[in-house]
């Protein structure tokens, strides 16, 4: 099967409109987990996307603490070359071996990161990583042009074929940009996240700079069967838990959000997930978003999302729901009505 692609900003790569994401298929025992998971559950999940064709998987080091890179390896390890998607993953986010648990610090010293991008090549059994991304901005006082430089001469030496940020404010991307371009931007965006929709985002659009996005159904709250119920059944070490998206009085806001879609996703012929993610790549600059899912059902609730094309009147819906629910913050409607055309 084929989905509708896009050009990620100026690489001259072409993915899907959504890609599968891999944090949660890391399982749990880590700061970020999301409870126990099957790995065979993952791997079959992950298969269903690409059959569905999706052609792009995002990943990172810290996911699991290296266990879904290992995993995304066993897929790619049980395809034939052709048929690989494109794989994205992330550094800079380090780990406690002793202390699982523990907060993971924000490193981007340029030593850790050539020592993480080697690490990750082993568990993902390639020569070069598509899409490599910093995962947050560093905490440990290393300069960003610094750690920018070494990300550059990965790229030089072949190791690295792309080189993006994750949650980097526009003076730290402006900071990137003059060494050398950034080919893509990871923002949180979401119905209930929406703040980079009026910065980070019309940043990249001027400077032909990739988006995607993460966390499009704000990390299960937007799909269907999502219950108060389903938050107090979460697994003990489950970081959403500790959300407060997750917690009143936020939760009924969102929940209440989630319902208003409902018509829309009835007369879109789709689910209420679908919707949800469709709507943040409706937003001029965006170029797919990154989709999680435990199970290949879970895939299925929201692959649609690659083809919807939200109506002007359903973007109008959406935008007053958003006033009605007081869910979130940021925009509520793309700054102009019509979607991207698919390439």
């Amino acid at each position: 099967m084929t989905l509708p692609t896009r050009a990620l900003g100026s690489s001259g790569l072409e993915i899907t409109r959504v890609g599968f994401g891999a944090w949660a298929i890391g399982g749990g025992g880590w700061s970020f987990g999301w409870g126990p998971q099957d790995d065979d559950a993952s791997i079959a999940a992950m298969r269903h996307a690409v059959e569905r064709g999706v052609n792009w998987i995002d990943t990172a080091a810290v996911y699991g603490l290296g266990h879904s890179e290992e995993l995304v390896g066993r897929l790619l390890h049980s395809m034939p070359r052709e048929d690989h998607p494109f794989v994205f993953t992330k550094c800079g986010l380090v780990w406690d071996e002793q202390n699982p648990m523990a907060e993971n610090k924000r490193v981007l010293r340029p030593e850790s990161i050539r020592r993480e991008c080697e690490a990750s090549l082993r568990r993902l059994g390639g020569e070069r990583i598509d899409l490599y991304q910093f995962h947050w901005p560093s905490d440990d006082g290393t300069r960003v042009e610094d750690s920018w430089a070494t990300m550059q001469r990965l790229v030089e030496e072949g190791k690295v074929r792309l080189a993006g940020v994750s949650n980097f404010d526009m003076s730290l991307l402006d900071r990137c940009e003059a060494i050398r371009h950034v080919d893509s931007l990871q923002p949180p965006f979401s119905l209930i996240r929406r703040d980079t929709g009026a910065s980070q985002i019309p940043w990249c659009a001027a400077h032909d700079t990739g988006v995607i996005v993460y966390s499009p159904m704000q990390s299960g709250i937007l799909t269907d069967r999502f219950s108060a119920e389903r938050v107090a059944a979460m697994a003990p070490d489950d970081w959403r838990r500790r959300s407060p998206q997750f917690q009143e009085p936020a939760l009924s806001r969102n929940l209440a959000l989630r319902d208003a879609l409902r018509p829309i996703a009835r007369r879109q012929d789709t689910s209420v997930a679908a919707i949800a993610v469709a709507w943040t790549i409706a937003w001029p600059g965006v170029t797919g978003a990154i989709v999680g899912a435990r199970s290949p059902e879970q895939v299925d609730g929201w692959i649609d999302a690659g083809r919807v094309e939200l109506t002007a009147e359903d973007l109008d819906e959406i935008a007053g729901a958003l006033e009605r629910s007081g869910a979130g913050t940021g925009p509520t409607k793309p700054p102009q009505p019509t979607i991207h055309a698919a390439r």
